[in-house]
């Protein structure tokens, strides 16, 4: 069996729904190990993370991933167990195959094979890996890159697994990330009887023209790597489960995802303004779970483009959309991030998958990157 599809699967095997590990960063460490990398666990509350890192000199190159995954679903609609892989013509089936237990068993073999010809290479190779991605992801990436960051490590360039292509393997990379706002509003009114509206206020009604202003407003043009900041509603309670009564309140959920025209605080401002010029009241419970970032474009990038061409024949689109990453926590520091994965086409869903090929493609992806940036002039 092919050793990426083997790894891959003992991964999968590992029951890892989010904050759970399930022993996936032991078995990655005990294999570093063995190439000379200094395992250090990291154990934040519920949360496990790992540092693992090769060699002391700059260049620093991490890998970067999660062993967590979402939960699986119901049971029923999948055609086999979650978490028993299962390989059917010719695509391994698995929670986590695609998201991300595939390109983190393509991290390591790709590592194994580059140590095995270059282990005199120049600067430093890293694993960052933590088990709270798919979570709150408070106790995960963002404290281990703290924690770095306050000894003096820097990450220079940095590899993240996400399942970045689209319609065929290392179609597309990601260079940044959309901001994403959260809220959850809630109008209030005046409760009563239907039959006398003088003597209520309805919150519904008062709700609608103000969700129909968010949901119109052309929020900007996006740029040149980032669509247009989008409004979506995402959940709307009201009502006391009879006909004849206007409820006291409506709660509203909502969120943006949006480009570097903003920042959360201004965009928090801007809809706030709307609220207030419709004259309710209100309260609203704010949540941001990232900001935009845009890394660099440097050496890396032109790394995994080539790397890219190279193996699979094909130019690489680049792109910010899809949802947040833990790319959002690492670039701060000035690390030139590009992110690198399997078709998304099935990840979260049941019957998740990834075709057993790509995983082969992507492992040789990243081992011509490291080549390309510890090895090669």
């Amino acid at each position: 069996m092919d050793a990426n599809v083997k790894l891959a699967m003992e991964l999968i095997a590992r029951r890892s729904i989010t904050p759970e590990d399930g022993g996936c960063q032991a078995l990655i460490a005990e294999r570093l190990a063995r190439l000379g990398f200094y395992i250090e666990p990291m154990r934040f509350g519920e949360v496990e993370n790992l540092w693992a890192r090769r060699g002391e000199a700059r260049p620093l190159v991490v890998f970067a991933g999660h062993t967590d995954v979402v939960p699986a679903g119901p049971l029923s609609a999948w055609h086999s167990d979650p978490f028993r892989p299962e390989i059917r013509d010719d695509f391994l089936y698995g929670r986590g195959a695609a998201d991300m237990k595939g390109s983190l068993a393509a991290m390591v073999t790709a590592t194994e094979r580059f140590l095995s010809g270059h282990r005199d290479h120049r600067g430093s190779l890293a694993f960052l890996l933590t088990s709270d991605e798919e979570g709150p992801a408070i106790d995960g990436t963002a404290k281990v890159v703290e924690t770095l960051r306050a000894r003096g490590e820097t990450i220079d360039w940095c590899v993240i697994g996400e399942p970045t292509s689209e319609e065929r393997i290392g179609d597309a990379v990601k260079i940044g990330r959309r901001g994403s706002l959260s809220a959850t509003l809630r109008i209030h009114g005046v409760q009563g009887h239907v039959a006398y509206p003088d003597r209520v206020v309805n919150p519904i009604h008062s709700a609608l023209p103000v969700l129909s202003d968010l949901f119109n407003t052309r929020w900007d043009p996006g740029s040149e790597h980032f669509p247009p900041t989008t409004f979506q509603i995402t959940n709307v309670h009201a009502g006391t489960g009879v006909d004849n009564v206007v409820p006291a309140h409506i709660e509203i959920s909502f969120n943006l995802r949006f480009s570097n025209h903003w920042s959360a605080g201004t965009l928090k401002e801007r809809i706030l303004a709307v609220l207030s010029r419709h004259g309710l009241r209100y309260d609203c419970d704010w949540r941001i779970a990232g900001e935009p970032f845009l890394a660099k474009h440097g050496k890396l990038l032109d790394a995994v483009l080539s790397a890219g061409r190279e193996v699979t024949g094909h130019q690489a689109a680049l792109s910010t959309n899809g949802g947040t990453s833990d790319g959002r926590f690492i670039a701060p520091g000035g690390t030139e991030i590009v992110e690198l994965g399997p078709i998304n086409a099935t990840i979260h869903k049941v019957n998740e998958r990834v075709a057993v090929a790509d995983l082969t493609t992507l492992s040789a992806i990243y081992e011509r990157v490291l080549q390309r940036l510890l090895f090669e002039e």
